[in-house]
């Protein structure tokens, strides 16, 4: 199999003191936060192509457009979904969204690049300061 539309993997995480939102920053509350659901959105968009992909490959997120829905309280569990809705040669596009133990607290689009590992390093690593 390739890469194809309906291509979908999960990520679950449960919510605790170190990804809410005051401690990340993102705010004084402490509830899931923002930047963390987002990460396992993309965590579960990687997972669902990574075993499709050439050797030396990986993907990198380049856009994310999402609505967090609802708060998550600490002790809850996270599950984000992605399916990939659409390939562009390197352009993967993909609906995310995620779920607390009792509805959905996120939705949205999120867009992934593949990239040849070593020659998107050698890139990063150029851009070093001296």
């Amino acid at each position: 199999m390739s890469l194809a539309p309906g291509l979908t993997a999960t990520a679950e995480t449960v919510v605790t003191p170190e990804n809410c939102a005051r401690a990340v920053g993102s705010g004084a509350v402490d509830v899931f936060a923002t930047p963390m659901m987002i990460a396992l959105m993309e965590e579960a968009a990687a997972r669902a192509v990574e075993p499709f992909l050439g050797e030396g490959e990986t993907t990198v997120g380049t856009r994310v457009d999402v609505e967090h829905l609802a708060a998550t309280p600490p002790g809850m569990k996270v599950r984000a979904t992605a399916v990939l809705e659409r390939v562009d040669g390197r352009r993967l596009l993909f609906r995310v969204e995620a779920f607390d133990d009792r509805e959905r607290v996120g939705s949205g689009t999120h867009e992934r690049v593949i990239v040849r590992m070593e020659r998107f390093l050698q890139r990063a690593g150029e851009k070093r300061l001296p």
